[in-house]
């Protein structure tokens, strides 16, 4: 697996999937939103750790910086 996501990308990842987080602890979102919300929470996170992002792999999407 190829590297295709930059760490600004992974750092808004990771807090987007705290605030989702944090919305279904606070039972704000419950339900199936809130299940699904913690579904996606946990890909964002699992997709920040390992820095790719297999949705951009189809369109040859990147934003990791470029090695010259």
């Amino acid at each position: 697996m190829k590297k295709n996501m930059g760490s600004t990308d992974r750092i808004i990842r990771f807090i987007v999937a705290a605030i989702f987080i944090g919305l279904y602890f606070t039972n704000t979102v419950t339900g199936i939103w809130g299940i699904a919300l913690l579904v996606l929470a946990g890909v964002f996170i699992l997709t920040s750790f390992v820095s790719f992002c297999p949705l951009y792999a189809p369109f040859g999407l990147s934003t990791c910086p470029n090695k010259d």
